[in-house]
């Protein structure tokens, strides 16, 4: 390694001309970081916003983060960034990544790999100890994500890591995924992008070492935090039990979550994960009885045909509860879809519906560009029945921003389901719920939740759920820490503070620890409120991409209709859809929606803690040279897209 912490190279692969190259990391570091961070600044400098997700001109990035490849920090998370064919129009977004691909990727001698252009053949890319190879993939092309992954170990060797896409991918399903070894998933519609590049897969392995400028000092913090990490959840109480579950922890894992491996009887291994292994568990328990075996195996082979065929079934999720409500309400029957809709939750219908959509077959070809096209392209009431659960990017939404009115400003300005984000609150939010509902092991109680509240979002108000105050706040200080850990790139499941603070002071836990990682890793002194400067300038980076590309402040930052005027009814795991209160009462959410005027209220006051026009809702050019970005003014301002004052009357 050229540098501690980094490779010090970033490949650069031109699939139009067969040009490989490199670009220096250390270019981006120091402002950037890593992972998202880099991804932001390198679209911003090459991708007119005028590019499309599949034209030749997109950049598609796989990027790591300082902390890739050190054991026990829960650092090599890695992330694909591009602009994405999920939204409309298409904006840059990404996708968070575990597993080991990425840390194979710094062992290789990269920190990252830019794609870009178009490839006349299918290929796919082979990168080891600091040499690349674009290679043919014609006999690839058809075969499913984990097939080809199985097939380039066959002809590199087992040791590959290996990133490949499956049939929707290679026909641009706008929802299709990535999938890597230890079937750690990308989401964001990024399989698709591959597909459109005709680049089936990337296959990394290496000899490097990763080193730190501080090995002893690292050690001690790692040691640290595996003993705050001590109390991350293990299990999952809305997942069905998998037969023959195997826990399978993400290379340099902290301290392993409740991610694992599954298989049914005949020896169909999957995944057995949070969402996808939940989102058809549901259905199958409808249709083969509750809690049945039959019905366990079918939710097991679900995802399994989701992830080799390359289906987000985060997407798939709301997908699937439209088409029962088309089919309820008779807009759509099983003959005049192709699909047997009608027996949805067997296994007959997720094969029929997976395979439709990611060849594009009949009624698969609406469906593979998204839920709301298809409902466009259906018609007859179809668009009616989508009642504000799909977010940006088509995906189900989760922690309800009626339930936790941060989240509203999260779901009202990211291009996707902005996960680390919403997770930061609403994973503790489940311990106080345990707490709340009087369960004896529960440690969270109100009084220790508002001391994480002072700690990490500004005051106590963030978790005063009766009111609006504090809220805005809440959400940039956790937009900016976020966006620096998806720099560095950390777990936000195995490595959040707020969830690993039994045995700590008021149970607050050392979000502290990720500035001292990083010192400790590069040499570069920096402190927790320095680390977030960074995470702002990142996310100023993103809002510049977003609103160059057709995002318009104040008036794209808003909601679906429903969640204005439809009351919350339900909230997962919550029956009593209980909160915490003024001085940390328990109270109920049940009924509540987000009031449109106290919500456009919210937006004054974000916008003008973030140094942003009120009235618009655009970036300054004060606000942009504060946060070290003073070489995007000019752009912007030839757009007409930055404001020099700040209107803090919105007049």
């Amino acid at each position: 390694m050229s540098n501690y912490g980094y490779a010090g190279k970033i490949l650069r692969v031109d699939l139009s001309s067969g040009n490989i190259t490199v670009v220096p990391t250390a270019e981006y570091t120091e402002k950037f970081v890593g992972g998202r961070g880099i991804a932001a600044r390198i679209h911003w400098d090459e991708v007119p916003p005028e590019a499309g997700a599949f034209d030749a001109g997109n950049r598609l990035m796989f990027m790591t983060g300082p902390l890739a490849g050190f054991p026990g920090l829960a650092g090599s998370r890695w992330t694909i960034c591009g602009k994405s064919p999920s939204t409309t129009p298409h904006y840059f977004s990404y996708s968070n990544l575990g597993g080991s691909w990425g840390a194979h990727l710094k062992f290789a001698g990269y920190d990252g790999v830019i794609v870009q252009g178009k490839s006349d053949r299918p290929v796919y890319l082979s990168v080891e100890d600091g040499a690349a190879q674009i290679r043919d993939a014609s006999q690839f092309w058809g075969k499913s994500s984990v097939e080809v992954r199985e097939y380039i170990k066959a002809e590199l060797g087992g040791s590959v890591r290996v990133a490949a896409i499956g049939p929707a991918g290679e026909n641009l399903v706008s929802f299709a995924t990535v999938l890597a070894d230890e079937d750690s998933s990308g989401s964001s519609g990024f399989g698709a992008v591959m597909g459109s590049k005709r680049l089936k897969a990337i296959a990394v392995r290496g000899t490097e070492k990763v080193t730190a400028a501080h090995p002893e000092e690292l050690r001690q913090l790692s040691a640290y935090a595996r003993e705050l990490a001590r109390n991350v959840l293990t299990v999952q109480r809305s997942l069905m039990p998998g037969p023959r579950m195997k826990r399978a922890a993400c290379y340099g894992c902290i301290s392993g979550c409740f991610r694992a491996t599954t298989e049914t009887r005949d020896g169909v291994k999957s995944k057995h994960m949070c969402e996808s292994a939940q989102f058809y568990q549901e259905w199958a328990k409808r249709y083969y009885g509750e809690w049945s075996s039959e019905g366990i195996e079918v939710s097991i082979r679900a995802n399994r045909l989701c992830d080799g065929y390359g289906i987000d079934t985060n997407c798939l999720s709301a997908m699937l509860l439209w088409l029962t409500r088309c089919h309820g309400a008779g807009i759509l029957t099983d003959k005049d879809s192709g699909i047997p809709i009608s027996k949805l939750g067997s296994l007959e219908f997720i094969e029929a519906l997976v395979k439709s959509i990611s060849l594009r077959e009949g009624f698969g070809d609406a469906l593979a560009q998204g839920t709301i096209r298809a409902a466009q392209m259906v018609g007859r009431g179809a668009e009616e029945l989508i009642t504000g659960y799909i977010a940006r990017g088509g995906a189900m939404i989760t922690y309800d921003p009626r339930m936790f009115l941060t989240h509203s400003l999260f779901y009202a300005m990211e291009p996707r389901k902005p996960m680390s984000q919403i997770h930061e609150m609403s994973i503790p939010m489940y311990r106080w719920i345990d707490w709340a509902n009087g369960i004896k092991t529960a440690f969270l109680t109100s009084d220790a939740f508002r001391q994480i509240a002072r700690r990490y979002w500004g005051s106590e108000l963030a978790v005063d759920f009766s009111t609006y105050k504090g809220k805005a706040l809440a959400a940039k200080r956790i937009q900016d820490r976020q966006c620096a850990r998806e720099s560095l790139i950390l777990c936000d499941i195995a490595i959040n503070w707020t969830t690993a603070a039994r045995d700590t002071e008021g149970h607050v836990g050392d979000p502290s620890l990720d500035s001292q990682m990083l010192s400790a890793v590069t040499g570069r002194e920096i402190d927790e409120e320095g680390l977030y400067e960074i995470g702002e300038r990142v996310f100023n980076q993103q809002r510049a991409i977003l609103v160059r590309e057709g995002h318009r402040g104040r008036d794209s930052d808003r909601l679906e209709e429903t969640y204005h005027t439809r009351p919350l009814k339900f909230v997962a795991l919550n029956d009593g859809v209980l909160a915490p209160g003024q001085d940390g009462r328990v109270i109920s959410r049940r009924g509540a929606v987000v009031e449109r005027d106290a919500f456009e209220a919210l937006k004054d006051e974000y916008y003008e803690l973030r140094g942003w026009d009120v009235k618009s809702g655009l970036q300054t050019k004060v606000k942009l040279v504060e946060v070290g970005l003073s070489d995007i003014v000019d752009d912007l301002e030839r757009r007409g897209l930055v404001v020099y004052t700040i209107d803090k009357k919105g007049g």
